[in-house]
């Protein structure tokens, strides 16, 4: 018998079909391993010594593997066909080699396949090989210095920036790319121009447009009308003038199809045609790969099987016709042209091009994406027809310009999609079309207007414009680019507005920070030069050492020097650095830093719990404040706005910006211990002006009282909160789904949010399922739950957590010593005070003294299985790159 191990059941499942009953298909659910973040993973000192660690959650799966391969007479590892399903085979060898007796005597091979079908497969089988050691390198570089970065620099962050999450290799870098964008938006400066168009007839009285390009004897550069008075003489001019044909030009042009689809390219058609995120096209990829309908989906290439191009051919045929303007007497081959481009699998394609798309959902939208892009890669170029003419008079000189279609070819089936709109409305004249004109013809100008026009900034990054600019500059690999940039979101570091990239503050600190004291290691180049070496890695031209000892060697030094600057120092720093976007020169050339409020101190960054904000050097005489960042702009409070009177008190209510955004306030300051009422704005809300009075005033009366529960008797009330609108009842809550239902929400509806409410705790749309029901606690009845957490495996019963020790099997705890775990990790002290037990009747002491900690530390020890305590000292550690 032959053990085959695949990452995924799905994979698994399909490839089972496959192979004869001498074969059994097991999937290890992805990684087994990883650096655990903790001190000492790597060890720079005996030469980038890595210790690796089996995941906690993985231990059903490798037991099932284990039981398997005992009586196996070979296994045969048929991970992905890339750098991660080559770690993964090699991590599961190490493993079976860790263990004595349990690889079998005829080893284990691997095997890889494009994609997933019998042929493929089979073939695959009859070709094992061993272990890729310069990939498996490759990967082991990519980890370590992974791990190097975000260990080292995650933690400098926190000591330094307050509200700062976590750094990475590649994640700063392309934070750093949307936070550049950002500053090239806010230091643009619009300029104003105007360009002039004319309706002419022909002497046939057909209609058509023309635009100014030459007047009194010289051509028009954008800005040479860059006033209203001046476009209006050049109309004027263009009316009045009698034009003639002087050129006529028709040239043929040729537009070739696009090569087959790469990860990235992919992703970027997935975005602009679909809407969809790059983590979710890889999601339906995945589902599209395992279920057999494409080819492997992390690939650089472009290049496409024989078999396969002569199936395109033939569905071409079949579908559009064999004509010479569809389909094109040799096949077409393609080659990759991205920088550092790597692993050139096979482009992403349909496994079999005759199964037509079909069908709806997200999954049947991306094959027939796939289909369409592959199909039409081997199709006949477009012809078109682009007709330029220029029409010239004493004063002036217009050109029309127009463009036909002869032959559609491979546009019959897919046209690529744009990120950007296109300038003044050029796709617009190209694909206009021109009536007959010839040379020594006097049409008729009928009309003609003025426009006035203005320069726009570069837009902000779309998922598919900065997947785009991330393969162009070589950082990263495309299949980690869905992780990159779902990791931005998550660290709230950007924001996504109407599909657009939006820098957040604080992503803008972090970007500040690192690019003033870690500036090299966030360079655009310094991080493709590395991917470059990487690659070199990969190949088997450099030792993966000499890699990790180079980086290490400058960024060591780097990061003990910044961790002994004093974080008041920083903040002076940051203040300096980002002098020309908090503080850009005024228009009347007065000190942009002079307090607007008191008039004598001086505006600076200041640093605090929340975030970053400016304010006066005369504080806290002057409590001037204003907030550094909002979508990218600043907000200055320039004084309250009066919206209005309250009905009820006759005090005015006013419209105020502070440190941690706008509010509204019902009467004027008080003293320091008397502070008016009042009310944040929510983001889902709008207060602008004295027309939304009536929305400040519902603010300012939150908490509003929806009435009486029906059962208790007890008010029901509904208001916002620092994480959004909720309802209360009884001390317990509810979440609402917007600001407005906490002032539309009736008894009813109350009543029933609450009720969902209690009967899911705690629970999340998509909460986790425990990986077993160990049973009630003995004592307590709480039921007792096997959990996957960061750190590996836990136990629950709602209350408490308790670590599954090393060496322990969660999957195989007795109910007893599961809850002893629980009972101990419940009395162990926190901040002085050790907790109270899970059950009221338990052995372990429900309080302890500050004395009485070695005695609760004791009582936790003597547990038939040990808990270790949580550190509560040190935050977490993000260790990705992405």
């Amino acid at each position: 018998m032959e053990v085959v191990i695949v990452e995924s059941p799905a994979k698994a499942k399909t490839i089972n079909k496959y192979l004869g009953s001498n074969y059994v298909v097991l999937a290890s659910y992805g990684h087994v391993r990883d650096l655990p973040p903790r001190d000492g993973s790597v060890d720079p000192e005996h030469d980038f010594a890595m210790q690796w660690e089996l995941y906690g959650d993985k231990a059903r799966q490798l037991k099932a593997i284990a039981d398997e391969v005992k009586h196996a007479d070979r296994v045969i590892l048929a991970t992905d066909p890339d750098r991660e399903g080559e770690a993964i085979s090699w991590h599961l060898l190490e493993w079976m080699r860790s263990r004595k007796g349990l690889l079998p005597k005829g080893g284990a091979t691997r095997v890889t396949f494009n994609e997933i079908t019998k042929p493929a497969i089979l073939s695959a089988m009859e070709r094992p090989r061993d272990l890729d050691q310069p990939l498996i390198d490759a990967y082991r570089a990519r980890r370590a210095l992974d791990y190097l970065v975000g260990f080292n620099l995650s933690p400098v962050l926190w000591r330094k920036l307050p509200g700062a999450k976590s750094a990475g290799r590649v994640q700063s870098v392309a934070l750093r790319i949307v936070v550049d964008r950002e500053r090239e938006i806010e230091t643009f400066v619009s300029r104003d121009y105007w360009t002039v168009e004319a309706t002419l007839a022909t002497v046939g009285g057909q209609s058509f447009t023309a635009r100014l390009t030459h007047w009194q004897g010289r051509k028009l550069d954008r800005f040479d009308l860059a006033d209203v008075v001046t476009a209006q003489q050049a109309r004027a001019d263009v009316e009045a003038e009698r034009f003639t044909v002087s050129a006529v030009e028709t040239k043929p042009v040729t537009r070739n199809p696009y090569p087959p689809f790469t990860t990235s390219t992919l992703q970027q058609e997935a975005a602009r045609k679909l809407g969809f995120t790059a983590s979710h096209t890889m999601r339906v990829a995945q589902s599209l790969y395992e279920a057999g309908q494409i080819t492997y989906m992390r690939t650089d290439g472009v290049q496409v099987a024989a078999e396969a191009i002569t199936a395109a051919r033939a569905v071409i045929a079949e579908d559009y016709g064999a004509g010479e303007h569809v389909l094109p007497k040799a096949p077409r081959h393609y080659a990759t042209k991205a920088k550092n481009a790597q692993e050139a699998h096979e482009a992403i394609r349909p496994t079999d091009l005759a199964r037509r798309p079909s069908g709806s959902g997200d999954e049947a939208k991306l094959y027939a994406l796939i289909w369409k892009r592959t199909i039409a890669s081997q199709m006949a170029s477009a012809k078109l027809e682009r007709t330029s003419v220029d029409i010239t008079s004493e004063k002036a000189t217009l050109r029309a310009t127009g463009q036909v279609v002869l032959h559609p070819g491979f546009l019959a089936v897919y046209t690529e999609d744009r990120d950007e709109a296109p300038a003044d409305g050029e796709d617009a004249d190209d694909s206009r079309r021109l009536p007959r004109l010839t040379q020594g013809e006097h049409p008729t100008v009928t009309a003609a207007r003025a426009d006035r026009h203005a320069t726009e900034p570069p837009p902000r990054y779309s998922e598919a414009s900065l997947v785009k600019r991330l393969e162009e500059l070589g950082i990263g690999r495309p299949s980690t680019y869905a992780s990159i940039l779902q990791t931005l979101r998550d660290r709230s570091y950007v924001r996504m507005e109407k599909n657009r990239f939006f820098a957040e503050e604080k992503g803008r600190l972090v970007t500040a920070f690192l690019e003033r004291y870690f500036e090299k290691y966030v360079s655009y180049d310094f991080t493709a030069e590395l991917e470059t070496q990487l690659d070199e890695v990969s190949a088997g031209d450099i030792d993966y050492l000499n890699v990790l000892k180079d980086f290490w060697a400058d960024f060591q030094p780097k990061t003990k020097e910044v961790l002994d600057i004093r974080p008041s120092d920083v903040t002076v720093a940051l203040d300096e650095f980002l002098a020309p976007f908090l503080f850009p020169p005024k228009a009347d050339g007065s000190d942009p830093r002079l307090c607007p409020t008191c008039g004598t101190g001086r505006l600076g960054l200041k640093t605090g719990k929340f975030g970053a904000f400016v304010s006066c050097s005369n504080y806290p005489a002057c409590r001037y404040t204003r907030q550094f960042g909002e979508g990218g702009e600043l907000k200055e409070s320039t004084g309250p706005v009066v919206l209005g009177d309250d009905p009820v008190t006759g005090q005015p209510v006013s419209l105020r910006s502070g440190r941690f955004g706008t509010y509204v306030q019902l009467g004027e300051d008080g003293g320091k211990d008397d502070k008016p009422p009042r009310a944040s704005i929510p983001k889902d809300m709008i207060v602008a002006g004295p027309a939304d009075l009536e929305t400040a005033l519902k603010l300012l009366s939150l908490p509003r009282t929806i009435g009486n529960h029906p059962e208790t008797g007890q008010p029901i009330t509904a208001s916002i909160g620092r994480y959004g609108p909720y309802l209360a009842h009884a001390g317990k809550y509810a979440r609402l789904a917007s600001s407005a239902e906490v002032f539309e929400t009736g008894m009813n509806s109350a009543v029933v949010k609450l009720a969902e409410a209690a009967a899911n705790p705690g629970r999340a749309r998509n909460a986790p399922t425990p990986l077993r029901e160990i049973g009630p606690h003995p004592v307590s009845g709480a039921a007792i739950r096997l959990m996957e957490g960061r750190f590996g495996p836990y136990l629950t019963d709602g209350t408490t957590n308790a670590n599954v020790p090393k060496g322990e099997d969660g999957m195989t705890l007795s109910v007893e010593a599961a809850a002893a775990l629980i009972d101990a990790r419940a009395a162990m002290p926190t901040k002085g005070k050790a907790r109270k037990p899970t059950a009221k009747k338990s052995a372990v002491p429900a309080k302890a003294s500050p004395k009485a900690k070695p005695a609760a530390r004791a009582a936790a020890q003597s547990a038939s299985a040990r808990a270790p305590a949580k550190k509560t000292a040190k935050p977490k550690v993000s260790v990705k790159a992405s």
